[in-house]
């Protein structure tokens, strides 16, 4: 599942909040500096998962150009339809910004960690909190959101209303 959408206020908000938080770090030594990257030249295919708490999100630049990504995605939990029908999620930094220069076809990824629902079937969660399901993620990125399924075929269950993301880093 792969869709791009502009998300409504929430995420165009969170991601202009991402942005601005973000120390600005000009790219690396090229010719010049790439522009930043948006969410329409972006696509990501799946989430993969890492664990039982945990999933990869590998985005590529699909072009025309070259661009620079940096900062921490915005997150929200949604269904089979229109991505700006979503649950936003709290998102918990973890480690440092940097810019990611990417090429025409080149790659970055984010790590999202969440606290998993225990049990079988209906679940539960060791806090007491109300799991959460939906069948599918949201990624803010760019000032848009792309929509993607884990790479599982199965559902996001996850505890609470909080994940933990990496900054954007480059794939060798």
């Amino acid at each position: 599942m792969r869709q791009k959408h502009r998300w409504g206020s929430f995420l165009v908000s969170a991601v202009a909040l991402v942005a601005a938080s973000s120390p600005a770090v000009g790219a690396a030594a090229t010719h010049a500096a790439a522009p930043a990257c948006t969410f329409s030249q972006l696509i990501a295919n799946s989430a993969q998962r890492v664990g039982a708490d945990k999933v990869r999100i590998t985005l590529i630049n699909d072009g025309p150009k070259a661009c620079v990504l940096q900062g921490f995605p915005g997150m929200a939990l949604a269904g089979q339809g229109s991505p700006n029908r979503n649950k936003p999620l709290k998102v918990v930094r973890q480690g440092t910004a940097k810019p990611v220069n990417l090429a025409v076809g080149g790659k970055a990824w984010t790590l999202i960690g969440f606290t998993p629902v225990l049990g079988e079937a209906e679940g539960y969660c060791a806090s007491g909190a109300k799991p959460s399901v939906a069948p599918s993620i949201v990624l803010g990125v760019g000032g848009g959101g792309l929509q993607l399924g884990p790479d599982d075929g199965g559902d996001f269950a996850l505890c609470g209303d909080t994940v933990r993301a990496t900054a954007f880093a480059g794939s060798r």
